[in-house]
């Protein structure tokens, strides 16, 4: 699958294509529904489906100082833009340039000249353009110039709500496990690279595997049943991890900490993707290493128990 780069033209192949044009961060229902019109629309018209996105988020972009809230990383949205049919992925990277860029110019020599676009999908809801002064009824009168035709999806609801990433990111840093799986579709899931820790865990019959959690938004600190892929083989796991600061050791330091049940074998310098399915409990500290592994092993159980 391409991965494209929006200040580069397009390849020739994939001029004339169908768009699907957001942020696409968590690509949860309402996400994949815009997506979706967009790859349906392109196969019927024999054209390439892009699926776009931004990096960083705008949003990142105007407030720098704001808590890590991604879901997702560019490597996983490609992975998911794939799976649902797209033909590339494209990136807009959010610079001065882009932040300036006039909605008649974003249309204009954006899309028009520099992409090619033929057709663009967006939520009812999108806005572009230099102080988001761009909606959806301006991308349609300013596509129209340009031969560029214009469609919108209304949003998907769910539970009486429009489903949106800021209701995922509210469910998952109330540790709402199963509201975040049906809006995403899937469980959130954080990847990264196993580094070497204080092996305390191995200490206490329990080896983790110790990952930083970087820019992904912070669910709700905890213990979690979860599920493990390790991407190099796309062997899968099952067990329990910690999300924290572990107040039960000094100093504290916030690491992903998942425990694989039955797992023999090293995982240092592998990259693996740990999915969360359940809320266990919160962090606690224990009166002693004794406390903490008898807790270990009851969430353990719980955890093989839910992941059966």
């Amino acid at each position: 699958m391409r991965w494209l780069d929006h200040r580069e033209p397009l390849p020739q192949s994939l001029r004339g294509s169908v768009i699907a044009l957001g942020n696409f961060d968590g690509f949860h229902l309402g996400h994949q529904a815009v997506a979706g019109e967009a790859i349906r629309w392109a196969r019927e018209a024999g054209r390439p489906a892009i699926v776009a996105t931004f990096d960083p988020h705008p949003v990142r972009f105007f407030r720098p100082d704001l808590p890590p809230f991604r879901l997702t990383t560019l490597e996983q949205r490609q992975e998911l833009y794939l799976a649902a049919g797209a033909t590339a992925m494209l990136v807009f990277h959010f610079d001065p340039a882009l932040a300036g860029t006039s909605a008649q110019d974003f249309v204009g020599k954006l899309l028009h000249e520099q992409l090619g676009v033929a057709g663009v999908v967006t939520g009812e809801d999108f806005t572009f353009g230099k102080g988001r002064a761009g909606n959806r009824a301006m991308l349609a009168e300013i596509g129209a110039q340009y031969g560029i035709e214009a469609r919108a999806v209304p949003a998907v609801m769910d539970g009486g709500l429009p489903v949106s990433s800021s209701r995922v990111r509210e469910a998952l840093v109330a540790g709402d496990t199963q509201l975040a799986t049906r809006l995403l579709t899937r469980p959130f899931a954080i990847r990264g690279i196993v580094s070497h820790g204080d092996k305390r865990g191995r200490t206490i019959g329990y080896p983790t595997a110790n990952l930083t959690v970087e820019n992904y938004l912070r669910p709700r600190f905890g213990v979690y049943a979860v599920t493990g892929t390790i991407l190099a083989t796309g062997q899968h796991l099952k067990g329990a991890a910690n999300i924290g600061i572990r107040p039960q050791f000094d100093p504290p330091k916030e690491l992903l900490e998942p425990y694989f049940f039955d797992f023999q074998g090293d995982l240092y310098g592998q990259e693996i993707e740990v999915a969360f399915h359940h809320f266990l409990r919160p962090e606690a500290k224990f009166d002693g290493l004794e406390a903490l592994v008898t807790q270990i092993e009851a969430d353990c159980a719980q955890a093989r128990n839910l992941l059966t």
